[in-house]
């Protein structure tokens, strides 16, 4: 594996710092989804302050809609009803594009909401399930993006912010149709290289429009899992792999690649059989998400990749 992505937030980067982990493999990932472009150019500063020479990538939120302005969560139970204001959404206009009857999925598929009615005031969702919505979390609807503009305002402010610093990469988030590349190439400075996630079932559909535009994408099994069903993603990352590598296209896997080190010092068995795997399948490398960003054991999880790794290599010289 040649590369590992590592999101820093308040523990990497903060809590551990970079060079108490620093690698020539390490990309720093900023999730500009969290925070303002005020803080987040705070944070491309604190990584060049401790690299100087760190390769960088900002992921831009992209058009998810996600909740705003909720400063108190809101109680969740399931067979009852409750409403959100629609300016407490980041796409004021969402309300638009609901219609009664329509499936909801919350905080990566964790909470599941019928769609009961939607005005200019509000939306009114039938909850099937039990929790507390808090602020800044996804809420997916099948279907409703081809009207929804590809980039928010705040991903062009974000794309100003990696042209000023000359950011190694920019994520591009929910790309649907290679048109979605092309309106964001035309934006980007020529030291930036994009990594097109493919997190959606149009992307999916589009693929071979896609890959001959890009040199690396991102298997991002969260976001697509809202989009195709949790049960669909070990077919559907295995035919998206196989898809970049015959373009010779660089593959980047995220999501719970090591979920239980968030707050355990050792993963499951389960997880590193997974790794195992991802590591055999010829994929470039692997994202860390909260692993990183807000894990207990930063620096355990970093050593395990870099002990999997070797691992993977050492029975290839054996063989």
């Amino acid at each position: 594996m040649q590369k590992y992505i590592l999101t820093v937030g308040p523990a990497l980067g903060n809590e551990v710092q970079l060079r108490e982990i620093h690698n020539e493999k390490n990309i720093y990932r900023i999730n500009g989804a969290h925070g303002s472009v005020p803080d987040i150019e705070k944070s491309i500063c604190n990584i060049r302050g401790q690299i100087p020479d760190a390769e960088i990538l900002l992921d831009l939120p992209g058009n998810k809609v996600r909740t705003a302005n909720i400063e108190k969560g809101i109680p969740l139970e399931k067979g009852k009803a409750f409403e959100i204001s629609s300016d407490q959404f980041n796409y004021k206009e969402f309300y638009r594009h609901l219609k009664p009857g329509m499936t909801a999925w919350a905080n990566d598929s964790v909470f599941e909401f019928e769609v009961l009615s939607a005005d200019c005031n509000k939306i009114q969702f039938l909850s099937k399930s039990n929790g507390v919505l808090i602020n800044n979390k996804g809420v997916h609807i099948r279907g409703i993006h081809t009207d929804i503009p590809f980039l928010f305002e705040k991903d062009r402010a974000l794309i100003n912010l990696a042209n000023q610093y000359k950011l190694n990469f920019i994520g591009l988030s929910f790309v649907r149709v290679s048109e979605n590349i092309k309106e964001v190439q035309n934006l980007i400075g020529a030291a930036t290289k994009i990594i097109s996630k493919i997190e959606t079932i149009d992307a999916v559909k589009n693929i071979n429009e896609i890959l001959p535009l890009v040199k690396y994408i991102l298997v991002d099994r969260g976001d697509l899992s809202t989009d195709i069903g949790i049960e669909k993603i070990p077919r559907f990352q295995k035919y998206i792999i196989e898809k970049a590598l015959y373009f010779d296209v660089k593959v980047f896997l995220a999501t719970q690649v090591l979920k239980n080190m968030e707050m355990k010092p050792i993963p499951t068995i389960g997880e590193i059989e997974s790794l195992y795997e991802i590591m055999k399948s010829g994929v470039y490398g692997v994202q860390m998400s909260e692993e990183t960003a807000v894990g207990r054991y930063v620096r355990e999880c970093v050593q395990l990749l870099r002990q999997m790794d070797q691992e993977v290599i050492t029975e290839k010289i054996a063989l």
